[in-house]
């Protein structure tokens, strides 16, 4: 009887094996083949030496900086909001979260070019202070420009767990943390915050992890003038064809993902601990 549920349990997964080679493992592996070879097939590590030179660098350092502001930005806008989400009727509080969910159901080319209009020099921000008297702002083709197109975009990754960690929060451990004397803001560093903690680290890793390698939105929105370490692996496949170079530097790219996956899985392991902890703090 084991063997045949084992049968069958192989049997369901092969579509995702098949899906996962042909999608995942497949693209890597012609990543790193051409990032560790020659036009004519030879191994090198020169690609690898091009990638780390001072203007990649600094594209991937700008990259970087960009993406954890928009995550930061995104955890101060998203916890407040699920937490107020938690308090409100079901009614308003499936509006309101269908509100931040919109994005998902647009393509994001579509919401990212309605944000150029926006920001724009002609657009509707200036066009708003040009009938107020008041001067105008330079915001397309700014970094401010794409962490306001990031956090517009990846926003509902973050609501999305965060929500979910706070709603499995137990009621009645907040009460018994009243009970016990424990203030609002006592209660959330000591109880709330620790338990929504697996919630935190995912949302920050759905976002961080895009942002980092967005393209499409700093092209849009930094036009020419801001180059994104995406900007220019995109270019040099589809416009300089040197695939060569673009695949150098996604593996160096691929890096600082693999650490952000290592460091979830760190954190994820002492949110665990602070949520025992957090839990046994209350028992009477």
């Amino acid at each position: 009887m084991m063997h045949d549920s084992k049968g069958v349990a192989r049997l369901f997964a092969a579509p995702f094996a098949i899906w996962a080679a042909i999608f995942i493992v497949l693209p890597l592996f012609f990543v790193f083949y051409h990032g560790l070879t020659d036009g004519q097939g030879a191994f090198t590590l020169a690609n690898l030496w091009e990638a780390v030179q001072l203007e990649y660098l600094q594209a991937l350092g700008l990259s970087v900086e960009l993406a954890l502001i928009s995550t930061l930005i995104c955890l101060v806008l998203a916890y407040p909001l699920c937490m107020i989400l938690q308090q409100i009727k079901r009614g308003r509080m499936l509006l309101i979260f269908l509100l931040f969910l919109l994005p998902l159901w647009m393509n994001s080319l579509l919401t990212t070019m309605a944000w150029q209009t926006i920001l724009e020099k002609n657009g509707i921000i200036n066009s708003i202070l040009h009938a107020l008297s008041l001067p105008e702002v330079t915001l397309i083709n700014t970094p401010l420009a794409i962490v306001i197109g990031m956090v517009y975009n990846f926003l509902p990754y973050m609501v999305l767990p965060l929500y979910v960690s706070l709603s499995h929060i137990d009621k009645s451990i907040i009460e018994a943390a009243h009970d016990l004397g424990a203030g609002h803001w006592q209660t959330f560093r000591r109880i709330v915050f620790p338990l929504s903690l697996p919630g935190v680290i995912s949302g920050c890793t759905m976002v961080f992890i895009p942002a980092l390698t967005t393209f499409v939105i700093s092209a849009l929105l930094g036009g020419n003038k801001i180059l994104l370490i995406g900007n220019i692996i995109e270019q040099e496949f589809t416009a300089a064809y040197d695939w060569q170079l673009g695949s150098a530097l996604s593996m160096i790219l691929m890096v600082f993902i693999i650490l952000n996956i290592v460091l979830e899985a760190f954190s994820g392991h002492d949110a665990e601990e602070n949520v025992e902890q957090a839990e046994q703090g209350v028992k009477p």
